[in-house]
């Protein structure tokens, strides 16, 4: 009977531990050396016959570079199948050429990554013109798991105001918006959004008067720049939002944006534990481990795994 075993990449390591306790693993660390002219040098534990690869893929160049690494050293080590966990998938929103000359990166890094790994599990993907995962990774296995569930429970056991309207500030975010109302038995809407430059967008509503004397929700896959959430902020307090609260899947924004988010009247950010990040207060781990445990069937695990 095959083994398996979980390594991650040096900065995930806290979120793949609790994975791996989830799951019955040991987490060995891979080891990330940087030579002087900017070069990587990748070592990784030895190799069970399936690997769980815990990568979170936020500032993705040197990350991708050392995932490439590691799964040429542990297909040579003997790994036999390569399960790609990463709860933060990069490059996936450019999904067209929307101008001349542009490259399609969704289609680059589903090639890349299909002819690297086996498997790949990711949460929430960036993905609003792509229906199906599957179609980015030609030839493997795919999944975008929804952190929708343990968002909503996460907010029903903290408890929330059953007059709180949930907002998305963009018509993208509306599957999302959706899901988690009606998992609260919540009002929802979703904002209009213009935007004018990277760091430039304008915000309005269909029906401003429905936002007076109540609180909102905003809620949103990923926030990078902070000026989509800054502009619904300011948005939603001049129409007379009584509390501003936002919650996100993957928090790419520098923690330095939290005082701007403050400013803009944002009471509090929460994000899930994608990337790691100050404003993490909700664990993937279990939806995770939920869609990880069909590699254990056919698999037992070592008595000790380094």
């Amino acid at each position: 009977m095959s083994t398996i075993a979980l390594q991650t990449l040096p900065g995930g390591v806290d979120a793949a531990t609790r994975l791996a306790a989830r799951l019955g693993l040991s987490c060995a660390e891979i080891a990330v050396h940087r030579f002087p002219d900017g070069e990587l040098r990748v070592v990784v534990a030895p190799a069970a016959d399936t690997i769980l690869l815990y990568v979170s893929l936020d500032q993705p160049n040197d990350k991708l570079i050392a995932l490439l690494f590691a799964a040429e050293a542990l297909r040579r080590g003997g790994a036999k199948r390569l399960v790609l966990v990463a709860p933060y998938l990069c490059y996936m929103r450019q999904d067209a050429a929307f101008h001349a000359g542009e490259a399609i990166s969704q289609r680059a890094m589903g090639a890349l990554l299909a002819r690297t790994v086996d498997r790949i599990v990711t949460v929430d993907a960036h993905l609003h013109r792509t229906p199906d995962i599957r179609s980015v990774f030609p030839g493997i296995e795919a999944e975008n798991l929804s952190a929708m569930p343990v968002i909503a429970n996460a907010l029903a056991t903290g408890g929330i105001d059953p007059a709180t309207i949930v907002i998305g500030p963009d018509m993208e975010s509306e599957p999302w918006v959706n899901d988690i109302a009606s998992r609260l038995r919540l009002q929802h809407t979703v904002a209009r959004k213009a935007r004018h430059g990277d760091r430039s967008v304008s915000i309005s509503f269909a029906d401003p008067g429905l936002l007076a004397g109540r609180p909102a929700l905003l809620v949103d896959d990923i926030v990078s720049s902070g000026t989509t959430l800054i502009a619904a902020a300011k948005a939603l307090t001049a129409m007379g939002a009584t509390a501003v609260d936002a919650i996100v899947t993957h928090a790419l924004f520098p923690p330095a944006m939290i005082a701007a988010f403050t400013e803009a009247g944002i009471r509090l950010v929460r994000s899930t534990d994608s990337v790691p990040h100050p404003t993490n207060a909700i664990a993937l781990d279990e939806i995770l481990a939920d869609a990880l445990r069909s590699e254990l069937t056919t698999t037992h695990l070592p008595e000790t795994i380094p």
